[in-house]
Formats: structure tokens, sequence, C-alpha cells
């Protein structure tokens, strides 16, 4: 017998109410994928072992230095391996997270960092050292373009993604916190075993992320078939070789013939390298996006954050060694008042986001950042430390640092179309650390005259990176 379910026939009179006509509003999408809690745990810890790994040289430089019997005049090259390799390899990991997996590469580079920190444990000179912290660098640009992309991914959008960028940004914070402590705790022992238990935790990181980071569809990503842009990778590491080389040798004398001939180098493959990048099929940074006030502001307030703060906080500790005769516990003890604010800054600084825009976060972090550094002036060379002035100097320079970390991965990625979120994390990091290693160049040479000096143009350049951010801003 057949039952009212069947369809009835055409000249039947329907009983029901009709069916509006109009098509109902979708549900909004979710803020968040289910494998984000995931994501974000690993990648804020991969983030924290790269970080680490970046700074734990500056608590034991003088240390390291000595076992390798490197000049004054070459000790820029101990602290800027990594930033040499971070700067050059960031837009390539971008562009190859974007295209080919960013999980695959993100995964690729923690595995990295793990095997070159571990090698470098073994460096038995400056260049063996430099050249290991260069491969360190390049697996940390794996880790940082993939993990925001990631992130990317598993934020799409709203208050959720605030918060995930706000974690990204205060595991930076830790990082660079628990690096130089780690090293200088270990230093009493010997100062290349911090190498080899941050290797450990990598690699460690590295088996966790396998089995946590859910694997991505097996259908191929917008833009997999790009090639990596080797010619515009080539160049901008020259351009940065030579760069860094000049602000070396220039410690030895600005009017010698080679570091003036590095700088016109460094300028003619800089023109080189954006030539190339208008020219390629696949660029490393799309030049439109040049055009855009928010993408703009994020990568000229990451190329001030690494001269005006990475540049100088990288060489201070150092500097409290020499000067205040600290041991390098005690002057990475006192690099965590800094460090330790910006982490807790940074995981509150989501507060700020429905008040404050992100560029107009960054110039505020600025001007912390040099009001602190102002107050640090004559304590860095000073045998008897002026304790309340320390303490004061360094927690408001890092409540600024802390702003500046929470804010710049957020632009990163709001600054760009998503389907190109790595290549957006991979422009502002390369600029950040582009920053980071011409700022601890230019603070080493400043401060060879004096530690005021290094201060002082750290806060110069930190006032200039707050106008300069404000004034590329998008207009409200």
């Amino acid at each position: 017998m057949r039952t009212a379910a069947h369809s009835p026939t055409p000249d039947a009179t329907p009983t029901t109410t009709p069916t509006p006509t109009t098509t109902p509003a979708p549900a909004p999408a979710p803020a968040t994928t289910p494998g984000g809690g995931p994501t974000l745990a690993v990648t804020a810890l991969a983030t924290t072992v790269a970080l680490m790994n970046y700074t734990a040289p500056m608590a034991t430089l003088p240390e390291t230095a000595e076992a390798f019997g490197t000049p004054a005049s070459a000790q820029a090259w101990l602290l800027n391996g990594t930033p040499l390799g971070l700067a050059a390899l960031l837009l390539v990991a971008g562009a190859l997270a974007d295209a080919h997996g960013r999980r695959r590469v993100f995964l690729l580079g923690t595995l990295a960092l793990g095997v070159t920190t571990a090698l470098g444990a073994f460096a038995g000179s400056t260049a063996l050292f430099t050249a290991a912290r260069i491969a360190q660098g390049a697996a940390s640009a794996a880790i940082l373009a993939g993990s925001l992309g990631l992130l990317a991914d598993a934020y799409p959008s709203g208050r959720d993604r605030i918060r995930a960028t706000g974690v990204w940004g205060a595991a930076v914070s830790g990082g660079i916190a628990l690096g130089p402590l780690l090293a200088g705790a270990l230093a009493l022992v010997e100062w290349r075993s911090a190498y080899a238990a941050l290797g450990a935790v990598a690699l460690a990181t590295a088996a966790l992320g396998a089995r946590a980071l859910a694997k991505p569809p097996a259908v191929r990503p917008p833009g997999g078939g790009r090639r990596p842009d080797l010619a515009g990778a080539t160049t901008l590491a020259l351009a940065l070789g030579a760069l860094l080389t000049a602000l070396t040798l220039g410690r030895d004398g600005w009017l010698r013939p080679a570091p003036a001939l590095l700088l016109l180098a460094s300028v003619a493959l800089t023109a080189l390298f954006l030539l190339v990048e208008r020219r390629v099929a696949d660029p490393m940074v799309d030049p439109g996006l040049l055009r855009q006030p928010a993408f703009r502001a994020s990568t000229v307030g990451a190329l001030f954050t690494g001269l005006a703060v990475i540049g100088l906080f990288s060489v201070l500790p150092a500097l409290l060694q020499h000067g205040a005769g600290l041991s390098a516990l005690a002057a990475a003890g006192l690099f965590v008042l800094w460090s330790g604010t910006a982490f807790a800054v940074a995981l509150q600084a989501r507060r700020l986001a429905g008040r404050l825009s992100a560029p107009y976060q960054l110039a505020l972090g600025f001007v912390l950042s040099a009001a602190g550094v102002l107050v640090l002036l004559g304590t860095a060379d000073s045998p008897a430390l002026p304790w309340p002035r320390l303490v004061a100097g360094l927690v408001v320079a890092g409540a600024g640092s802390g702003l500046l970390n929470a804010a710049l991965p957020r632009l990163a990625v709001d600054s760009v179309p998503p389907e190109r979120a790595a290549m957006g994390s991979g422009a502002n990091n390369t600029a950040r650390y582009i920053g980071s290693a011409a700022g601890v160049s230019l603070m080493l040479a400043l401060s060879a005259a004096s530690p005021d000096t290094a201060l002082a143009a750290s806060a110069a350049l930190a006032l200039a990176g707050a106008a300069l951010t404000v004034a590329g801003s998008p207009r409200r």
C-alpha cells in the first residue's frame, strides 16, 4: 500500500504551507577550525624553540668569542648568522609554504632546526659556527613562515585569530626570554650544551607536530605549480651579506675602501632584487602588495622592530657583562625583565584589538620602547648598577616590545589575501630580521664608542619607526 511519503500527482493540491521562495541567510563561517587548538600549541612551541635558538648566543657571546678566538670586529657574525639565514630565506619559505603545503614546510623546518642546532654545538671556529647559525636561520625561516600560514588556516578571522596571533607573538617573546636564560645557566657547565639541548627539543617538536597537525586534503593547493624564486632569493641573500659585511668591517674604519665598496654592492644588489621581482612570473613578494597601506605598515613596522629593538637587546646582555661585570646568568636574568614583560604584554594585547588598530598599536610599542631605552642611559657601563632605573627601563621597553610582537603577526596575515598568508608572514619576518641583522652590527659598532651611543640610537630609530608606521597606515 502506498503512503503519503511518495510524490503527489501533478494536479494534487498541497496540504502544507508553501515554502517561502527567499533563500535563508547562510550560517556564519566558524572563526576557527576543529584542529585550531593543536595547531596553535605546536606552532607556538616550535616558534619558542626557534627564538630560543636565535637569542641563546646573546648571553654567552664573551665565552663563545673566547673559545673561537674571535676578534671584536668579527663578533657580530656570532650573533648575525641566524638573522642572515632568516632574512634570506623567509620569503622563499613563505612562497613554498603557500604553493606546496604549510604543514610540510613547517615540519621540515622544525626537523632541520633540530639537526643544525645540534651540529652547531660541535663547531670549532667562528666560520663553522656562523655557517651553522645561518643554516639554523634558514630552518627557522620555514618554521616562522609555515606557522603563521597554518594559523591563518586554523583561525580564518575574528577574535579567535586575534587571540591566536597574540599567543604566537607571546611565543616569540617567550623564546627571546628563555634562550639567554637557558644558555646562561648551562654556560656554568659548558656553553655548547645549550645548543645540544635546543637541538633535542626541536627534534621532539618535529615528531609531535607530525602527529598533532592535521594533514591537508589531497587537493593541490592554489598556486601549487609555482616555482621558487631562486634568482630573487640569491640576489637578496647577496645584498644582505654585503650589507652585514660592510657594517662589520666598518668597526675598523668607515673610510676604508672595503666597507664603502660593500655598501655600494648592497645597494646595487637590492636594486637588482627589485628588478627581478618585477620580471619573474612568481615573485617572492607580489609588487602589487606594496601599494597596500596595511602591507606597507606591516613591513615598515617589522623593519624598525629589528633595527631599533632587536638590534639593541641582542647586544645588551654582553654590554652588561663587560660594563657592569655581570656573569652570563646574571645578565640573562636581567634580560628576562625585558623579554618576560614582553611575553606578558603580548598575551594581553588582544584586549586592545577593538580599541586600537594594529598600526597604531605598533606606534605605541615603539614609543614605549624608546622611553624605556632612554631610562637605561648611563646604566650599561656603570660598575654600581642603578637598579631602580635599570628595572624600570627594562620593564617599560619590554611592554613596548610585547605590543610590537602581538601586532606584527596580526598585521602580517591580515594585510594579504588568505591564500598568500605564508608569503605575508615571510615578508614581515624578512623585514624584521633584515632590520635585526643590520641593527646588531650597528649597535656593536656604536657601543665601541660607548653603550649610551647605542642606546640613544635605538631610541631615535624607535621613534622614527613610530612616525613612519602611522604615516603609512590605512586611513580610517
